[in-house]
């Protein structure tokens, strides 16, 4: 799949971005209850890694992702395309090209 139809949520997980209804931060106490009724319902899907959870990112399909990356990150990713993007070029430029591949 590509990359942009996927949001990169950290640790080499991802989730489709046409399905992202909400990235929030989990501070609030009405998150906290919100994270443990979803862990309660076998809802939740969190990849953090055991990394301080940082945003909620709420499917419209029904599960609930806990991630270890900012919520500004998230939006940026969301509106960049997706987050991590493959390498396209060499990592070092062949002998005789400029470092900016021209």
């Amino acid at each position: 799949m590509s990359n942009r139809i996927l949001l990169h949520i950290g640790f080499g997980n991802s989730v489709t971005r046409s399905q992202v209804l909400a990235i929030i931060q989990p501070g609030s106490s009405p998150i906290k209850r919100f994270v443990r009724e979803k862990r309660d319902e076998g809802r939740l899907i969190d990849a953090t890694m055991g990394k301080k959870m940082r945003a909620l990112v709420i499917s419209r399909s029904g599960p609930v992702f806990l991630s270890a990356i900012s919520v500004a990150s998230l939006v940026a990713r969301m509106q960049e395309g997706g987050g991590e993007e493959p390498t396209t070029r060499p990592l070092r430029p062949e002998a005789g090209e400029d470092i900016d591949g021209s």
